[in-house]
């Protein structure tokens, strides 16, 4: 969706990055220090989401993290419940489900994710964006400050900064530690010291410098150079899409407004508010672009200014490029249809086999290399390797039953009759049958596995044997 370029400069923006010069050096973005209702509803939204993410490694569900990513171990926890490899493939289904919902989230509302509830964009511009405002004061004083010769209240204000930027990335260091190793092992590194947890504690000073070096010195080029979202923008957005849109048809063509004139021109003054607060430096009349993050801020200036000068409020607002050229309504397209019936098939899906999920997963297995052996009774044995993976956080005593056909299970040294909370037992048995239970060469068998007389798993397998069919 683009709207008119500036007069006497047509598309001249399409051919340059804001924040590169025409040198190609990096030209340094200083946003106005924004304000407004919809500012006031993002500094809301931020905090509650911040509150989330600092407080969940804090919380416990039985003595466990809500939430654990324990890529190392391959230990993951998701709302008190404990995830194995072998429930890898919901994790898949998870994020397939996740990257649907952001496609159909952004085809409707565009690139809101990036401005409302991003990490980097919370950070950044509710976070060490307003410790900078607060220190250094608003664009036009930052400016000052950087072009000022190194004077003692320069170093003050730049040394504190840097110093409250520090601190603030080690404290996100160690919640970004926390949801991976668990709060109570981050909780040993500090006691015991760095060097009894020497792995833990290089990967500590690794993420705050990461996030140090993020939010002083690369800040808005993570969202215009490494994240793919916002050219994957581009192939989402369609007419209908509802994003910050600049209305160029009430405020074309446009001019500086004079006391007492009898103005011919559109509604924008020219006045560059919505230019002096976007962070990333852009200029919204031009159209959407991929530099946009959909932070309101522009809104929140421009119908500031229209307030002031006595103009209906919205000549920036949220807006399909249908709505503004034509007056249409937003509308259910084909195309947001079918990617809805996609996430609800994938919801369902999803839902339906978290709710079937088991607390243990076996697995049985003949062991291979291994025939059939013909015992001197009469009867037919298959050697088997026996794996219970307990997904649950308690002791699980263990009974395992050969449901069908009749028969024997022998255990090859200690019988399996427990399986300890959030570990894997492991077992070899023999499966004896007569004879006459035996018709083919695979018979279908079914093995229990019950604790405390209640059945918690079933599976399959086959038995060879002689074809003793007639």
């Amino acid at each position: 969706m683009a709207s008119q370029a500036r007069p006497g400069d047509p598309g001249s923006f399409r051919d340059s990055v804001s924040t590169i010069s025409k040198e190609g050096n990096r030209a340094w973005i200083y946003p106005q220090k924004p304000k407004g209702p919809l500012y006031n509803k993002r500094t809301w939204v931020s905090i509650i989401l911040l509150t989330f993410l600092f407080g969940t490694p804090f919380i416990k569900v039985n003595g466990h993290p809500l939430m654990l990513f324990n890529i190392i171990e391959r230990k993951f926890i998701l709302f008190g419940i404990p995830f194995w490899p072998q429930d890898f493939f919901l994790f898949v289904l998870a994020m397939l489900t996740f990257v649907v919902f952001i496609i159909l989230f952004t085809v409707i509302f565009g690139r809101v994710w990036c401005g409302w509830a991003c990490p980097q964009t919370i950070f950044m511009e509710m976070v060490f964006r307003k410790i900078e405002y607060w220190i250094e004061g608003d664009y036009t004083q930052q400016k000052a400050l950087d072009k000022a010769p190194w004077t003692p209240d320069k170093m003050l204000k730049k040394t504190g900064k840097y110093i409250a930027f520090f601190l603030i990335s080690f404290v996100i260091a160690n919640t970004f530690l926390a949801y991976i190793i668990g709060i109570d092992q981050l909780k040993l590194l500090a006691v015991d010291g760095p060097f009894a947890h020497m792995v833990g504690f290089i990967g500590l000073v690794v993420f705050t410098f990461v996030f140090f070096l993020v939010y002083t010195r690369f800040r808005e080029q993570a969202c215009i150079v490494v994240c793919p979202y916002g050219r994957l923008q581009g192939v989402l957005l369609d007419r209908n899409s509802m994003v910050i849109a600049y209305d160029y048809q009430r405020g074309e063509p446009r001019g500086k407004i004079h006391k007492g004139e009898d103005r011919k021109l559109g509604d924008c003054i020219d006045c560059h508010q919505c230019v002096n607060v976007c962070p990333t430096g852009i200029d919204i009349r031009n159209g959407t672009q991929l530099e946009c993050v959909n932070c309101t801020a522009c809104i929140d200036a421009c119908d500031n200014i229209m307030d002031h000068v006595g103009f209906p409020k919205g000549l920036i607002r949220w807006a399909s490029e249908n709505n503004i050229a034509n007056k249409e309504r937003f509308r259910f397209t084909a195309r947001i249809i079918g990617y809805i019936a996609v996430l609800l098939v994938l919801l369902t899906t999803l839902i339906t086999l978290l709710v079937l999920r088991s607390d243990v997963e076996t697995t049985v297995l003949r062991t291979p290399g291994q025939m059939y052996q013909q015992l001197t009774d009469g009867t037919i044995s298959n050697l088997y390797n026996i794996q219970i993976v307990n997904k649950t956080f308690n002791d699980l005593p263990l009974h395992v039953d050969l449901v069908s056909p009749a028969g024997e299970i022998r255990y090859v040294g200690q019988e399996l009759n427990m399986v300890r909370q959030d570990s894997l037992a492991e077992g070899v048995f023999f499966i004896v049958l007569d004879r006459n239970q035996i018709h083919q060469i695979k018979t279908p068998v079914v093995i229990s596995v019950k604790s405390a007389g209640k059945e918690i798993d079933r599976v399959e397998t086959n038995f060879m044997g002689p074809n003793t069919k007639q």
